[in-house]
């Protein structure tokens, strides 16, 4: 079977032009917008830790996202195929960066809390995760750990 190619375009305009440029480094704002086709704009700047603007979505958020939602959908997907209804999904997800000469992630830990129905096969549930992570093209894709750390709920009814 050959292997299907997907493109993807955006565009990352800066809009932190105080007036000086970049004529130093604490001279201009890190913000920017990022935009792609008739998408909602994504509000960005760097880290506060980089001198960013902690209201905006920096890269590194950006990512850690990235790997979650992709581990979402494609868990969403398999259970669909199993039969395991997921009431509800919510992951907290965590990204460790490290600083240095080439700094770099060094890990990411899903932490999905997936609330099922009660007769809900959990042993099952769980090897999705698994499974999930092997065909996420976002966490294939990095050259650093992802992990997986799911917790179940049992669906009680309304909420």
């Amino acid at each position: 079977m050959k292997a299907r190619e997907h493109h993807y375009q955006v565009s990352i305009e800066w809009i932190g032009n105080k007036g000086t440029g970049t004529s130093s480094y604490k001279a201009y704002a890190r913000d920017y917008v990022i935009s792609a086709d008739s998408k909602s704009d994504i509000q960005g700047s760097s880290d506060p830790a980089f001198l960013g603007d902690a209201t905006r979505w920096n890269p590194e958020d950006l990512l850690v996202a990235s790997a979650s939602a992709c581990h979402k959908l494609w868990y969403l997907h398999l259970c669909a195929e199993a039969g395991i209804i997921v009431e509800a999904y919510v992951d907290h997800a965590e990204g460790t960066m490290v600083e240095g000469e080439k700094g770099r992630f060094t890990r990411i830990v899903l932490k999905p809390e997936v609330t099922v129905k009660p007769e809900t096969n959990i042993e099952l549930a769980t090897d999705l995760h698994h499974k999930a992570h092997e065909l996420c093209y976002v966490a294939n894709s990095f050259n650093f750990p992802v992990h997986c750390e799911p917790t179940f709920k049992i669906y009680a009814g309304l909420r």
